[in-house]
């Protein structure tokens, strides 16, 4: 019985050096993440329409843009998350 344990356990462990992850979390991709983190940086839903994304992206703007105290690139982050965000928007 503390074979089977040590032989799991070993398992578990090249399981992580060789996929990078355990075997009980979930694959979720870099677009996924990418996605995740425009739509938390700009503050919009993720069922979001693209009036939405581009007032969001506005009103960060107002707030990072470098004459108010921010930096270029905290204008160039929000621009990729718009880009990001509208780029995944359905063809209408």
């Amino acid at each position: 019985m503390g074979r089977l344990i040590v032989y799991a356990v070993l398992a578990l462990i090249v399981w992580k050096m060789a996929s990078g992850r355990w075997p009980w979390e979930a694959k979720v991709s870099t677009r996924a993440q990418a996605l995740f983190r425009a739509r938390k940086l700009l503050g919009v839903r993720a069922n979001a329409d693209r009036a939405e994304i581009i007032d969001a992206h506005r009103r960060l703007l107002a707030m990072v843009h470098p004459d108010r105290g921010g930096t270029n690139d905290q204008v160039h982050e929000a621009t990729a998350a718009r880009d990001l965000l509208l780029d995944e928007l359905p063809d209408a």
